[in-house]
């Protein structure tokens, strides 16, 4: 497959960054890797198109079409990711927004008796429509806040010089992040599901992620203020799932597409979008059976062959291929 690297402010540089790595060493890539931050590493099928029918399969194409409307996505740590997801349980919300006082007097909730959706709405877009100086305000309070205020989200006054550090302490939607989202700490091999229209902000690490090719995203954060859409235009599309941390979480289950039982699958809903994971030892071999539909293999580690239509492959660490549909691989 072609590779190549996007470059945004929020990359890591040059070599530190794993995407530019992966997209420079892959053999038909034409990726340079230079000093800029490089953030994402896109997989392409350029003749996709043109062989729909073969690659992708009337079943995908009739459901979908080729360009997929924002649809749900995966993501598969590689090693430690730090990730904000969902909104926290309302309670936990509710408590550092009645209970510390300077989010009381900025953001008062009002006369209402408890938090709801719509309340919640409203709070955010309270905070992201702040002045700069309120902003600075809160930052530098909740930084001296005692994090056992916080109670299990002690977390918040460590990551907040963190947050500014990269986007500044006038940034408002580092409050929205660390007060109403959940945060995870996810290790190598661990997934989440992230639902259509779900918020979600990656902080740090390096991931898998399996989506829509779609630019149907509304930003309001850890972005540029250029990339930014309107607050108006974001808190009227928030949705409330998950609604905790742990509901986030995509636990692998066991795929009977392996074979020979080295490999799980992440899956959620919707099957289309299913993740398989597999993990080979010394001179471990794995058969995966077809699919009904595409898909695209990228090996984050190790070395080894590949055969495929009367074919073999070498493969190591960064090449990525793409199967068509009711390809048998092992």
């Amino acid at each position: 497959m072609s590779i190549y690297s996007l470059n945004y402010p929020w990359g890591k540089t040059g070599k530190n960054s794993l995407a530019a790595q992966y997209a420079a060493s892959t053999p038909r890539g034409k990726f340079k890797l230079d000093d800029k931050p490089w953030a994402e590493m896109w997989c392409l099928q350029k003749r996709l198109n043109a062989n729909k029918e073969t690659s992708i399969g009337q079943p995908i194409l009739s459901k979908f079409s080729v360009d997929l409307p924002y649809l749900p996505k995966i993501a598969v740590a590689l090693g430690k990711f730090e990730v904000f997801v969902g909104f926290k349980p309302l309670p936990e919300i509710e408590k550092p927004f009645t209970s510390i006082p300077i989010l009381k007097s900025k953001f008062p909730p009002g006369l209402y008796q408890s938090f709801y959706n719509d309340l919640l709405k409203l709070i955010v877009g309270q905070v992201l429509s702040a002045s700069d100086e309120d902003i600075a305000k809160v930052y530098e309070t909740l930084k001296k806040t005692p994090k056992e205020d916080f109670d299990e989200h002690f977390y918040i006054p460590e990551l907040l010089p963190r947050l500014a550090k990269q986007y500044d302490k006038s940034d408002p939607r580092s409050l929205v992040t660390l007060l109403t989202m959940n945060f995870l700490v996810l290790q190598k091999g661990d997934a989440i599901y992230v639902p259509a229209d779900g918020i979600h902000a990656y902080l740090s690490g390096d991931i898998v992620e399996c989506m829509a090719r779609s630019d149907n995203v509304i930003n309001t954060g850890f972005c540029p203020q250029a990339d930014r859409d309107s607050v108006a235009l974001f808190t009227s599309a928030l949705t409330f799932s998950p609604n905790s941390g742990k509901d986030a979480i995509l636990k692998p289950e066991k795929s009977n597409k392996g074979a020979k039982d080295r490999t799980k699958v992440f899956a959620p809903p919707m099957s289309e979008f299913n993740m398989l994971l597999t993990e080979l030892k010394g001179k471990d071999t794995e058969t995966i059976q077809a699919i009904q539909g595409p898909g695209i293999m990228v090996i984050t580690g190790g070395k080894g062959k590949l055969k495929a239509d009367n074919s073999e492959f070498e493969v190591k660490e960064v090449y990525a291929f793409f199967w068509a549909q009711y390809g048998i691989h092992t």
